[in-house]
């Protein structure tokens, strides 16, 4: 199962939920996190494509120095993106590989940029969608994150459209306004009738 949905949505809680239930929870972030670590295999792209400003001094990305580019400069944006997803993606297809040698077939992929990248659809079984209103996503991440409004909408800006996000989805859970036993309720159903 690829998991998504746009920032503050509540794609993780809803992941964790699925994971409660008996799934494998690979999480997307995390991977990210090893391949542009120190020694992580993306770090070689980034210093070859970025320059060596974009490493820090212990030998991984600088994420606040990237973090500003991509939200400022559109292609620098898909220049990273097109360094990180497909290295993501064998990652992912590697440990769904492994999971299931040891006999796990329920196994929730959560990718946060999943609908902004064409190689990801082909992956999956089903791609269940997280959704809520964008006023909704701004507040709970100015909440979360303590981020200006400014910062969350150019965040928000940057990636899919609900409605894009929407089209690519087997399943959709609505997670606005409702408490968190409606939404696990809802993840729940929304599992069981893909049979899992």
């Amino acid at each position: 199962m690829g998991l998504t949905g746009g920032i503050g949505s509540g794609k993780s809680t809803v992941g964790h939920m699925f994971a409660q239930a008996g799934a494998v929870l690979v999480d997307a972030d995390a991977i990210v996190r090893s391949l542009t670590a120190p020694g992580g295999d993306a770090i070689p792209l980034i210093a070859e494509r970025f320059g060596t400003a974009f490493i820090d001094a212990m030998g991984g990305m600088d994420r606040q120095r990237m973090r500003s580019l991509a939200f400022s400069d559109t292609d620098a944006r898909h220049a990273l993106e097109a360094i990180i997803h497909p290295l993501v993606q064998s990652a992912t297809i590697a440990a769904a590989a492994a999971w299931e040698d040891q006999g796990k077939h329920w196994i929730v992929f959560d990718i946060p940029l999943l609908a902004e990248s064409a190689r990801w659809p082909s992956v999956f079984d089903l791609i269940v969608v997280v959704d809520c209103l964008h006023e909704t996503q701004i507040g709970r991440v100015m909440t979360r994150s303590r981020l200006p409004r400014q910062t969350v909408e150019s965040i928000i800006a940057s990636q899919a459209t609900r409605a894009q996000r929407r089209f690519c989805a087997d399943a959709v859970i609505f997670n606005d306004g409702v408490t968190l036993d409606a939404l696990r309720s809802e993840a729940l159903q929304t599992a069981a009738w893909f049979g899992l």
